[in-house]
């Protein structure tokens, strides 16, 4: 049976879609039979729970002969004939590639394998001269470095997008890898590969959630979304305990019929609850009463100065910012003074578009520059700031900003409260587009049990009243 054939059948039979690594870290002084010990133990005690075994090459080439002869043992006495997915990312063309071909496939014995497509399908083409074999191109990898190169758009896209679509389209047993710690992305690949089987690593130890990853990846028909855990599984006190719970997981997620993704999924709604969840946790999002700049007191207070301080939350915003300005026509990034100028440095660093900043107030010393950074006369500027209630400061930043021969027609903010400066920004003749309205954090924070229905009815009707 094909391998994609036999992982729909993991799922149809057994409700399982879940791959489990068999990479463990070994302490000092072991040797490759203890690898091989250790990788065997955690697949006996999980083989109820994996729809397929993936070893990654590596941890057992770095012993040499012993190594390799290790691995091949290992994948020749998988309990229960579950496939074996062979982590290895080769990449090369004509009898080289052969010769890695023949070597995965028949002295190993994998079933399926992870390449690299950098050099283009010649580099594939001598993985799928074996019928029953599949392959797992890299598209959207979960390393933190990955955006360097898959980040870069083309035609209005990012470049692992269009990996995506191309590989997808040379063979039915090609699949892709997509990084089940960005779900955005995840979810981006989806799109651009309808029915492609996705790998989805990064579950668990590097962030991932499995329902998460499953609800960004899985294909019109429920399936197509192979999660990855491999740390999570082999460190837990229980492996077979901890692949349990991801499947039972996977199984809710399904269940619930949840769809995220892009286009003709919703990925800003999965990335809205990523954020507005980080917003609550990091304390950038408090329900009390606080008197504001303008003298009026407030039940809630937003305060995203705090989100530099989580990482993770910063790259999602300026994830969103990202999204948010889809479409918009601008030669720079201009960040609004104090709180919004880290959100569009990520920003800025996010989309390779280069930033600037208005002095507000006016600087009265040294150059007396009205405006921070390199721009030229007549250049068209995205506008950012992190929220926005009435559009007085970003009028004031709107005018220097023209002052200086720059075109402002656009303006994205993270969250937008009430109404008013919608309408501000109508008469200032610059378009508003934001990420979300408050209200939508007020249906998360009932949701998650900090309010209650009718404090979520006045916090609404505050709101409404700005």
């Amino acid at each position: 049976m094909q391998f994609f054939s036999r992982l729909e059948a993991a799922w149809s039979e057994r409700g399982t879609a879940l791959c489990i690594g068999l990479d463990p870290r070994l302490q000092p002084g072991e040797d490759a039979d203890d690898l091989y010990r250790r990788s065997m133990a955690i697949a006996e005690a999980t083989a109820p729970y994996a729809a397929c075994f993936k070893p990654n090459s590596a941890f057992y080439e770095a012993f040499g002969g012993p190594g390799y002869d290790a691995l091949v043992r290992l994948v020749r006495n998988i309990p229960g004939g579950i496939p074996v997915l062979l982590d290895a990312k080769r990449c090369d063309i004509g009898p080289t590639a052969e010769a890695y071909a023949k070597a995965c496939f028949e002295v190993i014995g994998a079933d399926a394998v992870t390449l690299s497509p950098y050099m283009g399908r010649d580099a594939v083409d001598p993985f799928l001269i074996y019928e029953e074999k599949s392959v797992f191109l890299l598209a959207r990898t979960s390393n933190p470095r990955a955006g360097v190169f898959q980040d870069i758009l083309v035609d209005s896209q990012p470049l692992y997008m269009t990996v995506a679509r191309e590989c997808a389209s040379w063979s039915d047993r090609v699949g892709l890898v997509a990084a089940g710690n960005d779900a955005v992305g995840l979810a981006a690949v989806r799109k651009a590969a309808p029915g492609a089987w996705l790998l989805a690593p990064g579950i668990g130890a590097q962030g991932g959630d499995i329902a998460e990853a499953w609800r960004a990846g899985a294909r019109s028909d429920g399936m197509g979304v192979l999660p990855v855990a491999a740390r999570s599984v082999a460190e837990a006190a229980d492996p077979a305990a901890a692949a349990a719970g991801l499947v039972a997981s996977m199984r809710r997620a399904s269940e619930s019929a949840t769809r995220i993704a892009v286009g003709g999924f919703d990925a800003a709604a999965l990335l809205k609850r990523r954020i507005m969840k980080g917003l609550v946790d990091t304390g950038c999002f408090r329900i009390g009463s606080f008197t504001l700049k303008s003298g009026k007191v407030s039940p809630f207070y937003i305060d995203l100065r705090r989100v530099i301080s989580d990482t993770d939350l910063l790259d999602s915003v300026a994830q969103a910012y990202r999204m948010t300005a889809l479409g918009l026509v601008y030669n720079r990034i201009a960040g609004i003074p104090a709180a919004a100028l880290p959100l569009a440095t990520a920003t800025s660093l996010k989309l390779k578009i280069p930033m600037i900043w208005p002095r507000m107030p006016v600087k009265d010393h040294g150059t007396g520059v009205r405006v921070e950074g390199a721009f030229v006369k007549g250049e068209r500027v995205l506008l950012l700031d992190d929220l926005i209630t009435t559009g007085a400061s970003k009028i004031e930043a709107i005018e220097i900003l023209r002052e200086e021969g720059l075109i402002v027609e656009d303006l994205v903010v993270l969250i937008e409260r009430g109404k008013q400066g919608r309408k501000d920004m109508e008469s200032a003749g610059v378009r508003l587009a934001s990420f979300m309205h408050v209200r939508e954090l007020f249906a998360l924070c009932e949701e998650l049990g900090v309010i209650d229905e009718t404090e979520r009815k006045r916090l609404e009707a505050y709101a409404d009243s700005e």
